[in-house]
């Protein structure tokens, strides 16, 4: 158990926690001045301090935070205080791990059952739920985005039972949405969309939901508040953008979250319209992780959400959504003001507009133009979402040693190599093959299996499997083959893969973040079903 420094200047108060503390198994020191407090913090070197604000003024207690902080950034530092206004807004909120408003004080002592009542409303929430505010003011109506600085201590998204902490964020307590805390223990900036809101000073509480892993925390850091106006750039995307709800067979599950969201400004023949996209850290159903590596460079499942035109006025002209077996159908769902609600309805997360469940998720997108990428880019800007895909390809047991065949499973993602290329399939699918220096074998990227072939078109991602702790350094060759498929299985037809240049060819390192280049090509050249073409990675240009 921890070791406590119990300061209040209230002894009646203090003798109580002490007493309730120590019944649940926590070593306890108390001290009723602030002198005192500093003297033990250095001499027993506490775990966890606990203190009243004022003692007897918030400036006091302040001025203890500081102390206590500067001696140990280890130290958890958990406020009680009566008005929390007295620290909120002060620059120490930032240095302490939560703010608890103070329960009733007890004139006199309670029973046992009492005291354990007490220690569930002073320990618990402490240690494991308790709410932490941050209050900010709005100049004038917009739309609001927070950047969240959160943690979740006792987290790891690759291990079973501890994956992570899900934050609740409770909007003037009301509105609630919620943050998956996959970053684990380490502080990261969490971005959430709050909705339009009318000018005036508002407020959000964070703390750890129930359907999170057992044994960790929320620890929020740190708040930032943005307003974003009509007439500002991107203002439309971020008011349209989609609020989407827990697919219903994950929540408490800490599988296929979503983890970026992302929105583009296309075009059709009668408007332009914006799309919006959402990338998740896996699929449970629908291409094998085996299949996701080789047809589409990733094993998370990037899956476009919703469509909306729009009147000259901003208002909703038409609105559809990617549902069942792909296919796009007219949006006829709820909305929050300007904001549709959305679910995933299939394992492969393909969306519905009915049946929302009790998590939903705010993550504001990112504004991308695609026309000379391919989608994956977004995941290249933003690394953690392979490791998070990585951690959870370790969790479910889908990792297996380099070379060996075992069903659908795959290697550690940093065997690979990541290519990038731009295609024209015709009744055809291209493969992509890799060899090393000093080797006289190749390596493909479909594992010799036909239907792992890549034959959509246009901008393309696929990896190819090389040897534990390949460098870039020892691939002399990439190639691309292309394979003519069978109608219904049985008629071979001819076909032909259009090559229409290399955009990258590069290798995750240990921290999965995507290594330079190492390959490009540019050009256009036919490759006819049945037929090869190679490239020296030393003469790219």
């Amino acid at each position: 158990m921890a070791r406590v420094l119990l300061v209040d200047d209230d002894r009646d108060q203090l003798a109580i926690r002490k007493l309730l503390m120590e019944h649940s198994g926590h070593t306890v020191f108390t001290a009723d001045n602030t002198a005192t407090a500093r003297r033990l913090a250095c001499d027993i070197q506490p775990d966890i301090a606990v203190l009243d604000l004022r003692l007897p003024k918030p400036e006091d207690g302040l001025a203890l935070i500081r102390d206590l902080r500067g001696g140990s950034a280890t130290l958890k530092i958990f406020v009680l205080s009566g008005w929390t206004e007295d620290l909120i807004h002060r620059p120490e909120a930032k240095l302490v791990d939560n703010i608890l408003a103070k329960p009733v004080r007890s004139q006199r002592l309670l029973g046992l059952l009492s005291k354990l009542a007490i220690a569930v409303l002073i320990i618990a929430p402490t240690l494991l739920s308790a709410a932490q505010n941050f209050s900010f003011q709005v100049a004038s109506k917009a739309e609001v985005v927070a950047d969240l600085e959160l943690s979740g201590p006792g987290s790891n998204w690759a291990t079973a039972g501890h994956e992570s902490a899900l934050a609740t964020i409770t909007l003037d307590g009301q509105t609630a949405q919620h943050v998956m805390l996959y970053n684990g223990e380490r502080r990261r900036n969490y971005s959430i969309f709050l909705g339009s809101l009318d000018a005036g000073e508002h407020r959000i509480a964070i703390e750890r939901h129930s359907d999170s892993a057992a044994g960790t925390t929320v620890a929020a850091h740190a708040a930032k508040f943005r307003e974003i106006h009509p007439g500002d750039p991107d203002a439309d995307i971020l008011a349209n953008m989609p609020i989407v709800c827990a697919r219903q067979n994950t929540i408490g599950k800490f599988t296929d979250i979503p983890l970026l969201s992302y929105a583009e400004r296309l075009r059709d023949e009668s408007r332009p319209l914006i799309q919006y996209t959402m990338i998740f850290s896996n699929e449970d159903g629908g291409t094998s992780t085996r299949g996701l590596m080789a047809r589409w460079g990733r094993t998370t499942d990037i899956e476009y959400m919703y469509r909306v035109w729009l009147n000259q006025d901003g208002t909703v002209w038409r609105a559809t959504m990617q549902s069942s077996s792909h296919e796009e159908v007219e949006f006829k769902g709820a909305r929050e003001g300007s904001h549709p609600l959305l679910i995933p309805i299939t394992d492969n997360n393909i969306f519905g507009d009915t049946g929302m469940s009790s998590i939903r998720y705010q993550i504001p997108p990112i504004v991308a133009t695609l026309n000379d990428h391919s989608r994956e880019v977004l995941m290249d800007a933003h690394p953690f979402t392979y490791r998070v895909a990585a951690e959870e390809m370790t969790r479910e047991g889908k990792i297996r040693p380099f070379g060996i065949a075992d069903g659908t499973k795959i290697a550690d993602s940093r065997n690979y190599l990541y290519v990038e290329a731009n295609v024209t399939n015709t009744t055809s699918g291209l493969v992509t093959y890799v060899r090393l220096k000093d080797e006289s074998r190749w390596r493909s990227s479909n594992f010799g299996h036909e239907e792992a072939a890549i034959e959509r078109s246009g901008w393309v991602r696929t990896t190819v499997e090389l040897p534990h702790g390949t460098k870039a350094s020892q691939i002399a060759e990439i190639g691309f083959g292309c394979i003519a498929f069978r109608e219904h299985g049985r008629i071979p037809l001819s076909g032909s893969c259009r090559l229409e240049g290399v955009k990258k060819a590069f290798l995750l390192n240990d921290g999965y973040e995507p290594g330079d280049s190492l390959f490009h090509w540019s050009g256009t050249i036919d490759i006819p079903a049945g037929e090869m073409q190679f490239f020296r990675t030393d003469r790219a240009n």
